[in-house]
């Protein structure tokens, strides 16, 4: 391509070019609305044919850094580097482009396209040995970013991205291997980010980002590898945020936010392995909480935050905070929406004992009991009821000593009103009723009376309903007794 064939503006930056000086056709600086840019006249358009030869085989000076520097220009045509190995870099801001660039496995040093308005971007299985800033840019169409290699930071903070589909994504990120941060505070996007298989050796900024797609994901993120922080603070997001699979190595940081799925699941973090889960200082969440089979180191979950209903199946858990009483954490499990999950309760019990609250954790372990109860036969829940009543089901063992002084206290009453006749007469002790009550409700002390005398009627009845409670109750104290000292 010759000079003399280009137009005033692209003789601009073809001269521009060889010395990387920047070439600003902006009338209103910073202030200008990129999105006018269909407006702009040939005085500030340039084709996208002259950009590409520029940086396949533009012009050169010895001992000047060339690069493509363009600020407010109008691009017509479609941008096409697939597969071309770029050795300038690529700086081409508040431009307003009528056709998505296609960069798709191109080999750049460095990509900007900052506050530009373009209907689509593809970048697939491209290799960028910097970064690639699209802060603040306005997409109408998908951009693709799948399966490439970015050495530095992908930056999309404040990025625009509409749906122009109700099906696919609006931001493809599949399988992208990123050596730095994903920094996208401030994110706006009305469609999904699919984020499957990506690789993120730092941290994946999204506070603040307004994610809108009801019914359906706005992050679908499976099977991601965040080597630090995923951080989602104040996010607003309508429609479901799926972490399947994934592996945060640092804090999943919710704070704040408002996440809405009404009638589906909001966050979907199933066979997870986190290092921190945050969820606390927001509203609760409008949909199905989804933690089956997740791993987490520390889990920051505050019982305000706890939707409706959950899915807590083989949740594993080290820490739990902040600490809250039991009885603020057991309606958690209750909205189980598989039922009664046994595991979820003992996961529970375990993290209140792992901080020596096993006052707590009994609790727990009771409301197993009493949750397991409902599961069964009537008998069996009949069986329940009375274990509950009497003992606690072992964890209240002082709940079966009031009951062994109660029930002493009215044999002791009935037998020194109604003394049993002795066996025999002349080698009988004295009778004590309440020794001889004793003997009944102890299953191991004896004190000479049981053996020595014999009830009849109603009397004798009531020693064997004395004889079998004393067994259950004895039974029961032992083995609360036991359980506690060896806790301690």
């Amino acid at each position: 391509m010759e000079i003399n064939d280009l137009t005033p503006a692209e003789q601009r930056v073809w001269r521009a070019f060889s010395t990387g000086a920047t070439v600003d056709f902006r009338e209103g600086g910073d202030d200008e609305d990129t999105a006018e840019g269909a407006q702009w006249g040939p005085e500030r358009s340039i084709r996208a044919t002259v950009l590409r030869a520029l940086l396949l085989n533009g012009p050169r000076v010895p001992g000047e850094v060339a690069a493509l520097k363009v600020k407010g220009a109008r691009v017509t045509g479609t941008l096409d580097l697939r597969h071309a190995t770029v050795d300038s870099i690529v700086h081409l801001s508040h431009c307003h482009f009528t056709d998505a660039p296609d960069l798709s496995g191109a080999h750049l040093p460095y990509l900007n396209l900052r506050d530009s308005v373009l209907p689509g971007l593809m970048i697939a299985r491209a290799r960028v040995d910097g970064s690639v800033r699209l802060t603040r840019c306005r997409f109408t169409g998908v951009v693709h970013l799948g399966g490439s290699h970015i050495s530095g930071v992908l930056f999309l903070e404040r990025a625009r991205f509409a749906a122009v589909s109700e099906t696919g994504p609006v931001l493809r990120l599949s399988h992208v291997t990123i050596e730095d941060d994903l920094c996208a505070p401030g994110l706006r996007t009305h469609g999904e980010i699919r984020l499957d298989g990506a690789a993120v050796a730092g941290s994946v900024d999204l506070n603040d980002a307004r994610l809108h797609h009801p019914g359906n994901a706005v992050l679908d993120a499976q099977t991601l590898v965040v080597e630090g922080d995923l951080l989602m603070r104040r996010v607003e997001a309508t429609g479901w945020i799926g972490l399947r699979g994934a592996r945060i190595a640092g804090r999943f940081d919710l704070s704040y936010s408002r996440l809405s799925n009404p009638d589906d699941s909001a966050l979907r973090a199933s066979s997870c392995t986190i290092g921190e889960l945050w969820l606390r200082k927001g509203p609760p969440l409008e949909g199905r909480l989804n933690l089956r089979r997740a791993q987490v180191d520390v889990l920051f979950l505050e019982p305000e935050v706890v939707p409706d209903e959950v899915y807590l199946s083989s949740l594993v858990y080290t820490t739990l905070t902040p600490h809250e009483p039991a009885e603020r954490r057991l309606p958690m499990l209750e909205r189980d929406a598989e039922g009664y999950v046994p595991h979820a309760y003992e996961q529970l019990a375990t993290a209140y004992r792992r901080v020596g609250d096993d006052h707590a954790a009994r609790l727990v372990q009771l409301a197993k009991q009493r949750r397991l109860r409902s599961t069964r036969a009537w008998y069996g829940r009949l069986w329940g009821y009375v274990q509950d009543a009497t003992v606690g089901y072992g964890f209240r063992p002082l709940r079966a000593a009031v009951w062994l002084l109660s029930l002493l206290a009215i044999g002791s009453t009935a037998y020194a009103l109604h003394h049993p006749h002795a066996l025999k007469a002349s080698e009988a002790p004295h009778f004590n009723p309440v020794f001889y009550t004793l003997d009944l409700l102890l299953p191991v002390i004896s004190f000479g009376q049981e053996e020595a005398f014999a009830p009849d009627g109603w009397y004798q009845y009531l020693a064997y309903a004395l004889i079998i409670t004393g067994w259950i109750l004895a039974t029961t104290v032992v083995t609360g007794v036991t359980r506690t000292v060896s806790r301690q």
